[in-house]
């Protein structure tokens, strides 16, 4: 990264530990992503190379915490063809720079990534889960965090989006008792995806747990999921846990 996004005001001041001065930096970005301004794919990747290194600069847990709150938030009021390519290019970057993050900032940057799958929900529901919108937004987690195929996506980053995507999809629903009629099962193709054609054995039985997770039934209400049933892949359950396997789980940084 070039040093010179990382010395910017604008990226200091998203990452001050002072409330007021993050706050105002904020104010101004939503100003900027509100404006009539055509963004470009390129311009809104730039953008997230200094949001992403104004989360490396934060270093105190509550402003670690807001932060990754504020950020995620920026998605909300944005119009749908913006919050598209907004979040394509946190996921591009959030895929680009996973590697690189070292273990001591990892976990805000775990936590940056669940706030970012909460918020999506949250505005998907809030456009009542529509049918176009909600196709979308799965190409997109199909193209870039949960990719199948791709070697380029870390191992680690889809490790992530998983254990978080039932959870924060639960609690999504759950704020207004699942009445706008969450479409689970579509959410959950992805990681069937995943469970049936990721490249390795350890990506497909993390798929088989996410899919497993109890909760899934409790979303949705009459369109809500079908059980365990959905587990089953193409591979012998007999190895889905073989611990004979020479593929192991490495830890969170690919």
């Amino acid at each position: 990264m070039a040093s010179d996004v990382r010395e910017t005001p604008f990226v200091k001041q998203l990452a001050a530990n002072d409330r007021p001065t993050r706050d105002k930096a904020l104010s101004s970005l939503r100003i900027y992503l509100l404006s009539n301004h055509a963004f470009t794919s390129l311009e809104l990747l730039k953008l997230w190379k200094g949001l992403f290194f104004s989360m490396w600069h934060s270093d105190r847990p509550i402003p670690q915490q807001r932060l990754a709150v504020s950020l995620s938030q920026l998605l909300l009021p944005l119009p749908i063809s913006l919050f598209l390519l907004f979040l394509s290019s946190f996921w591009i970057t959030i895929s680009r720079e996973w590697t690189s993050i070292d273990v001591l900032r990892m976990d805000k940057f775990l936590r940056l990534v669940r706030h970012y799958v909460n918020t999506s929900f949250v505005y998907l529901r809030a456009h009542t889960w529509g049918l176009e919108l909600v196709g979308q937004f799965l190409q997109l987690i199909e193209e870039i965090p949960l990719n199948v195929r791709s070697t380029k996506i870390p191992d680690g980053l889809r490790y992530h989006v998983m254990d978080v995507w039932v959870e924060e999809l639960w609690k999504v629903d759950a704020e207004d008792g699942g009445s706008q009629g969450c479409p689970v099962d579509r959410l959950m193709g992805p990681v069937k995806s995943l469970r049936d054609d990721g490249l390795t054995k350890t990506v497909r039985n993390r798929a088989r747990e996410t899919l497993a997770d109890e909760r899934l039934v409790l979303i949705g209400n009459e369109l809500g999921w079908g059980g365990h049933d959905e587990v089953v892949g193409t591979e012998d359950s007999s190895e889905i846990y073989d611990n004979d396997s020479e593929e192991e789980w490495s830890g969170l940084v690919d």
